[in-house]
């Protein structure tokens, strides 16, 4: 078995399926471009829906790359060996061209070939779905496996919870799919024990998706037209089978953040696993975040709360680390030296990320204060000397106050805290959260709707309406579209005064007036570039690239959709003006 760092992992990764003809792709923003529906990118899939269900992609059916990932489930997992909140995913994907039968060869040869990873067969696992729900079970995929040489008893059917992949929506494409694990030498935990098992014996590294279905979210599965594959290999997780490695922050990744730490700290990784993990993964996290070009900002909802939480959560360990304060850049600057030449956004956007770091310090320590006295008022007059467990979470939920401070505090004070009762607030806390995740931030598809395609071509007029009010360097800090309306950030200096407002109504609604047809062309980077096309991400794009052009109004590098003419989207109106974060305004507007 090949011991590789993650560079050459990835290189590798890319080397092979460029062989059999991928093209490489950039990895596409954290942040999902004008995707109401999820708050991160959670998967290399995300971005590349729109393909998957048959938009022709500029650099052709065969893809391959490495996708930057947030997954927010999993922050309050952070601090095993294992999760992580940043991820990369390499995947390679077939759009409509090759189906399981290559798809499955090609993983089992990188697997195992000596010209790749070299992984001995014997070390390996596969599970392959069993059938479930008037779905057959994927025998093809079965009997692949076995004519590469694989073993029965290294092959499971599993049921469509661990081996069928479809949206949270449960709506839209869908199918079965093959998961390839590594056997860690550890005992079976029993004698029924599986890949499904999750004692540790089996380390999934890799999983092809074969999507040959579309749902209607009743139980119907028909048959897509052109079925496509998509896979994952987490880089991170791979890295540390490769090299044997007991975590994954023991892979090259972590090695120099890791060693700044002890030194800033003076304490040892191996002392003070929990507490270190939690802050090498969640600093990486709050420092991609920051980097990727849109200017999120630390803030109390959406996307930014998640960024908030994540570097105070950072902080709360440093402190009990007994680091000094504002050594968050110092940390960062690792972390983007370490990336910089992979992911340019990082070193491109360097000023930025250091200053909201200690900027969001700075709020933080304040807030630690402001939660010392709360809790004192909270101990005033207790019953049987015991502060109850919804004090103790209100003072986490509402200042980021952590229960061991709270527990810590109580105790200097001779005073006990219901653990148990905080315990039990937060888990009721959890479970509303998971029910707001499930309705409002449902992972998977975004809207393509008819409605919200409208409020999207929207969104190029309003930026060029601003420019033409307020110069050409005011640019697109973020949007938010559903079908009912269109939130959209830029950069602005001042609250837009009521005639400005007026004013940028008028211009929009005069450019929608003009019956202009919108017009789409696939081009490469240097001829969009001539066009006068703009695109923030240049580093982000392949060699073609799709350009939308409203003439006389926007021209634009972007992935669609958009109306065939302005005539089509109706009256600007705009509701709300407000401040977004600093330097950065936010317009919310309708259509009627």
């Amino acid at each position: 078995m090949k011991k590789l760092t993650s560079r050459e992992l990835r290189n590798l990764y890319f080397d092979f399926f460029k062989k059999h003809n991928h093209a490489l792709i950039s990895s596409a923003s954290l942040i999902p471009d004008n995707d109401p529906t999820v708050l991160f990118t959670m998967a290399g899939m995300h971005p590349l829906v729109p393909y998957l269900l048959g938009e022709e992609h500029s650099e052709g059916k065969r893809l391959v790359n490495a996708q930057k990932c947030i997954r927010t489930g999993d922050i309050d997992d952070v601090g095993d060996a294992s999760h992580l909140t940043f991820f990369e995913m390499l995947g390679n994907w077939s759009l409509g061209d090759y189906f399981k039968e290559e798809a499955i060869k090609m993983s089992y040869e990188f697997l195992t070939s000596p010209d790749y990873l070299n992984i001995p067969k014997e070390k390996l696992y596969f599970t392959v779905f069993g059938g479930e729900d008037n779905i057959p079970k994927d025998e093809e995929s079965y009997n692949i496996w076995l004519s590469l040489g694989v073993s029965p008893d290294h092959l499971f059917y599993l049921g469509k919870k661990e081996n069928f992949w479809i949206l949270g929506s449960g709506v839209g494409p869908c199918g079965p799919d093959t998961e390839m694990f590594y056997d860690t030498g550890k005992d079976k935990c029993s004698d029924d024990c599986n890949p499904a098992c999750s004692c540790g014996k089996y380390l999934e590294i890799w999983n092809d998706v074969f999507m040959q279905y579309n749902s209607d979210g009743m139980g119907n599965y028909t048959p897509l037209p052109k079925p496509n594959v998509d896979t994952g290999m987490g880089l991170e997780r791979t890295v540390q089978v490769l090299n044997g490695l007991e975590s994954v922050y023991d892979t090259d990744l972590f090695t120099n953040l890791k060693e700044k730490l002890e030194s800033v700290s003076n304490k040892k990784y191996e002392d003070n696993l929990e507490s270190f993990r939690i802050i090498l993964d969640h600093l990486r996290a709050a420092t991609f975040i920051l980097g990727d070009d849109l200017g999120l900002t630390p803030a109390n909802i959406g996307q930014g709360y998640v960024l908030r939480r994540l570097i105070r959560r950072t902080i709360r360990h440093l402190k009990k680390l007994e680091v000094a304060e504002h050594v968050l850049p110092e940390l960062a600057t690792v972390i983007i030296d370490d990336y910089k030449d992979i992911y340019k956004e990082l070193e491109r956007n360097k000023e930025f990320i250091l200053n909201e770091l200690d900027k969001e310090e700075t709020k933080f320590n304040k807030t630690l204060k402001s939660g010392e006295r709360l809790f004192y008022k909270s101990i005033r007059n207790l019953d049987n000397n015991k502060l109850s467990g919804r004090d103790a979470f209100k003072l986490f939920d509402t200042f980021g106050f952590p229960l061991e401070m709270t527990i810590e505090l109580a105790k200097e004070n001779n005073i006990e805290v219901d653990v148990e009762g905080y315990h039990e607030a937060f888990c009721e806390h959890q479970e509303k959260s998971k029910t707001l995740d499930a309705g409002a931030f449902k992972g998977g598809l975004a809207d393509d709707s008819y409605e919200t395609t409208k409020y999207h071509t929207l969104a190029h007029i309003l930026l060029a309406s601003l420019k033409e009010m307020f110069g050409d360097s005011t640019v697109q800090k973020g949007s938010n579209i559903t079908p009912e309306r269109l939130r959209f950030d830029f950069n602005l200096d001042h609250k837009m005064t009521d005639e400005e407002k007026e004013t940028l109504e008028r211009l929009v609604n005069e450019k929608i007036k003009t019956n202009t047809p919108v017009v789409c062309e696939i081009m490469s980077i240097e001829e969009a570039k001539e066009l006068g096309a703009e695109g923030v991400f240049e580093d982000r794009y392949g060699e073609n690239v799709k350009v939308y052009t409203i003439p006389n109004i926007s021209c634009e590098i972007c992935g669609g959709p958009h109306v065939e003419n302005t005539s089509e989207l109706g009256v600007f109106k705009i509701q709300k003006e407000e401040s977004s974060s600093a330097g950065v305004r936010r317009i919310r507007g309708i259509l009627q």
